[in-house]
């Protein structure tokens, strides 16, 4: 709210609102005090007065970050690693610098000096999250900070798209190797992920109550994108599953757990023995993802029907599944 001061035979106005600098200015006209009131008022709601250093002196980047581990975090379905990013961020000595001392050098620096022991897209999702709370910091906490220090700053370009194929011979190999390990759902689980192009969490997190037989489809509530799906199952897929009910002989009366009930780090040291004991390098379970897809666009899928399967909402994202030849769309034309 602007406040008027008479002082003799003038008129002196004053701005304040929390979190911005005051500004003031005496007038010899009152008529000419307010319409400069209703001016700089209007700058104010537009954010364009400067802003007070005060409260980002007494704001350091290390209360910002725990306030958001403690009252964000929880909310996001990834509390898990955001937590582990920001706890493991806050080793940083500058984070106990205040808001106000803050650049975009003390950023830069912390990512090259990671960047020489993880890969780009690693540095990219950790300075994400503390770029998302210096956001929250100002938009919902009301810290008066009129320039995020990472705005500026350049994201690495990313390109870790992978082309691997599973061949057969490698298959055969991990059949064999799961012969012999203790998990006795991973070949069940390599199968079925190759059937319908499922990411490992979502292969997780699947319970037979998702699963609906009669109309062949299986649906997806949480994705990695945030956009629910079904997906129709093919006859391969429907095989695995009674495979499964048939091996562990399980009931209707467990309609509720999960398809594949063990760990994701279970599956994760299960994964590395079973590729290490066949013998096979530079495999990743995600290119089982790859391998499922190529095999949809092989057997003739449209692009919009593999989206439909894999999810992806960026149909460009699938271009690099279909390794075209000039030759099989001469054929075509033909």
């Amino acid at each position: 709210m602007a406040t008027f001061l008479k002082r003799g035979k003038k008129y002196q106005v004053q701005i304040r609102r929390k979190g911005l600098a005051p500004v003031s200015k005496t007038f010899h006209l009152k008529t000419d005090a307010e319409q400069w009131a209703r001016f700089m008022e209007s700058k104010a709601d537009r954010g364009d007065l400067p802003t007070s250093t005060k409260e980002l002196h007494s704001q350091t980047l290390r209360s910002v970050l725990e306030r958001y581990r403690d009252e964000i975090c929880p909310k996001k379905r990834g509390v898990k690693i955001e937590t582990y990013i920001i706890n493991a961020f806050l080793r940083q000595a500058f984070t106990n610098l205040s808001l106000a001392q803050l650049t975009s050098a003390h950023f830069s620096n912390y990512r090259e000096l990671r960047l020489k022991t993880v890969k780009a897209g690693t540095v990219n999702r950790e300075l994400g999250v503390i770029q998302h709370a210096l956001h929250i910091a100002e938009r919902e906490w009301n810290i008066p900070l009129p320039n995020n220090p990472l705005a500026k700053l350049s994201k690495i370009r990313v390109n870790n798209a992978r082309s691997r194929r599973l061949s057969n011979s490698e298959y055969l190999a991990l059949e064999k190797a799961a012969s012999y390990t203790r998990n006795p759902y991973i070949m069940f689980l390599i199968r079925f992920a190759i059937a319908t192009g499922m990411r490992r969490g979502e292969l997780m997190r699947l319970q037979w109550s998702d699963i609906n037989i009669d109309k062949r489809t299986l649906h997806i509530p949480i994705t990695k994108n945030g956009y629910p799906r079904t997906v129709p199952l093919s006859s391969p897929a429907l095989d695995i599953l009674k495979e499964i009910k048939k091996k562990f002989e399980l009931s209707t009366l467990e309609n509720f757990a999960r398809v594949f009930p063990f760990s994701d780090n279970a599956v994760k040291l299960a994964w590395q023995r079973l590729v290490k004991r066949a013998v096979i390098k530079d495999l990743h379970f995600h290119d089982l993802r790859h391998e499922a897809v190529s095999r949809f666009f092989e057997l003739g899928l449209s692009v919009p029907e593999v989206a439909l399967i894999s999810g992806h909402r960026d149909f460009r994202m699938l271009f690099r599944y279909t390794h075209l030849k000039a030759e099989d769309v001469a054929e075509k034309l033909s």
